[in-house]
């Protein structure tokens, strides 16, 4: 059964969606990261599918094994006192059963939310239908009640982001599904995708509960996000594959100069590693 300090977790996690202020949420991939961010002062952290599949040796889109991808997010939420919110993309599995048996292993894992996705890698670029995504939420919802929890469950519709159907009806499926998400049980609705300041106002004024909203070149800062009614914006994979843009110029700089200007500039100092680590 989940410990009392999850439960409390959990609890906290939830607390952040009520906006004002908006929860900024940084997303991890190691331990490392994580504990970084934590260290930042943020007061929650997600992971990242797609900087955790790449850490690990992985493309993105479910194609890290499920056990490795549980034994990530074990380590991570281990590594801070802070909740920790995990990406499963579309939960791993092609049926309910499949999907609630990943979210329970999340929990086992010790993250006390869970991010999933209404595009699984199975329908090639399409979404699931609403009907099928409504009760997926609600088993899982319900599976999460009988093991003791209640989990953070941010659901996510791809209809910008994968920019589905005639552009001129996506806004009106997006607030269809996110509302219907809702209903079935979703603390949050995450519609990653959108960039400019007049779609996402209105997103956040025709979606009934919690929006939240991707970081990325273009998109407002969450200062103005947070103006716009936007109650959470996640990072995504960015950090990390900003991260592996600096590893790319070390890499360039070492092998056409053989000098260390990339990473003796700005690195962290080791004693410092070691005591984000000593606790």
């Amino acid at each position: 059964m989940p410990s009392a300090i999850q439960h409390a977790k959990a609890e906290k996690l939830r607390a952040l969606h009520r906006a004002p202020p908006i929860l900024v949420l940084p997303n991890a991939w190691d331990p490392c990261s994580a504990r970084l961010f934590e260290q930042a002062g943020f007061p929650a952290l997600g992971t990242t599918s797609a900087g955790v599949a790449f850490s690990c040796g992985y493309p993105d889109g479910q194609r890290l094994p499920r056990a490795k991808m549980l034994q990530a997010i074990r380590s991570i939420a281990h590594a801070v006192s802070i909740p920790v919110t995990a990406d499963i993309e579309a939960g791993y599995g092609s049926t309910i059963p499949e999907v609630v048996e990943t979210i329970e292993g999340v929990l086992a894992a010790g993250a006390v939310g869970v991010n999933l996705e209404d595009a699984p890698p199975h329908l090639q670029g399409a979404l699931a239908d609403p009907e099928y995504q409504c009760g997926l939420i609600r088993a899982v919802r319900e599976a999460a009640s009988a093991a003791g929890l209640s989990p953070v469950l941010n659901a996510r519709t791809d209809v910008y982001l994968e920019q589905i159907g005639d552009p001129a009806a996506r806004f009106d499926e997006a607030v269809r599904r996110a509302n219907a998400y809702r209903q079935a049980g979703a603390d949050c609705l995450f519609v990653p995708g959108v960039r400019d300041s007049e779609t996402i106002g209105r997103l956040a004024r025709a979606i009934d509960g919690p929006l939240n909203i991707l970081a990325g070149l273009g998109v407002p800062s969450a200062p103005e996000l947070e103006q716009l009614g936007v109650a959470r914006v996640s990072t995504g994979s960015g950090p990390m594959r900003a991260t592996l843009a600096l590893l790319q110029r070390i890499a360039a700089e070492l092998k056409q100069t053989g000098s260390y200007a990339a990473f003796t500039g700005a690195a962290i100092p080791h004693a410092e590693m070691n005591r984000l680590f000593d606790r």
